[in-house]
């Protein structure tokens, strides 16, 4: 997981971590109101948005580079 964000631009990363937010957010509906196929993958997807959280926060105070 973590090799496939470090290869994105900053730009993308942001663009993903919108995508995961909106994946994440649409996957807490369903298993509110139905049957979810994959529970774990609340937890994947939580764990990638934060890493991506982590990545970016790096690039803005400056230890990682663009």
């Amino acid at each position: 997981m973590l090799k496939k964000f470090k290869d994105l631009t900053l730009e993308d990363m942001k663009a993903r971590r919108l995508a995961l937010r909106k994946e994440y957010m649409d996957l807490r509906f369903k298993a509110v109101v139905g049957h979810v196929e994959n529970p774990l993958k609340k937890r994947e997807l939580r764990r990638d948005i934060a890493r991506l959280n982590t990545i970016i926060h790096e690039y803005a105070i400056g230890i990682r580079k663009v």
